[in-house]
């Protein structure tokens, strides 16, 4: 499962050409942030399991 601050990879790459996004805020929506440039997008708990492809990275490692 993903955390807060787990760095996740999405099914469709982001136009910044980076597919390596964090986690920054959970709840009913989950925020997220590219980590190439920082573009910020919040999406419903589902949506955001249905574009899920794996987690790339825990938080506490």
């Amino acid at each position: 499962m993903y955390e807060l601050h787990d760095l996740v990879e999405m099914k469709k790459p982001h136009p910044c050409g980076t597919n390596r996004w964090e986690i920054i805020r959970m709840g009913a929506d989950i925020k997220i942030q590219c980590t190439g440039c920082g573009h910020v997008v919040m999406l419903s708990r589902r949506e955001f399991e249905h574009k899920l492809k794996k987690v790339l990275q825990k938080a506490n490692d």
